[in-house]
């Protein structure tokens, strides 16, 4: 099959995604529930995380917030994650709420 992809040493696709454009997002993680103020673009699918905390997160619209039963995420750990696509709804915002201290969350738009 023919890809576009950067390929390994046996010739398979590895995927990869660039960094878009002005699609760096930062979200400072306290006690209350935040979310990023800009929407990812409707055209973005895949998000990276890093937090240097650990967060709960929660994905959604501008009004998503995050308590402690939502989704675990931890400290030091770069992660690829989906926000929608072609057939699934797309969450414009990503929301994060402190497990036990203070941080920041990076958020990596990717085209």
């Amino acid at each position: 099959m023919t890809t576009l992809l950067p390929q390994d040493s046996n010739d398979n696709p590895i995927p990869a995604l660039r960094l878009k454009q002005n699609g760096a997002h930062s979200v400072v993680v306290g006690v209350a529930s935040a979310r990023n103020a800009t929407a990812l673009d409707a055209g973005t699918q895949i998000v990276s995380l890093f937090a240097d905390t650990p967060v709960y997160i929660a994905f959604g619209d501008s009004t998503v917030t995050a308590s402690a039963s939502d989704h675990y995420f931890p400290a030091n750990t770069y992660y690829d994650l989906s926000i929608g696509g072609d057939h699934s709804a797309h969450y414009t915002h990503i929301a994060v709420l402190q497990v036990s201290s203070a941080g920041t969350l990076y958020i990596s738009e990717k085209e």
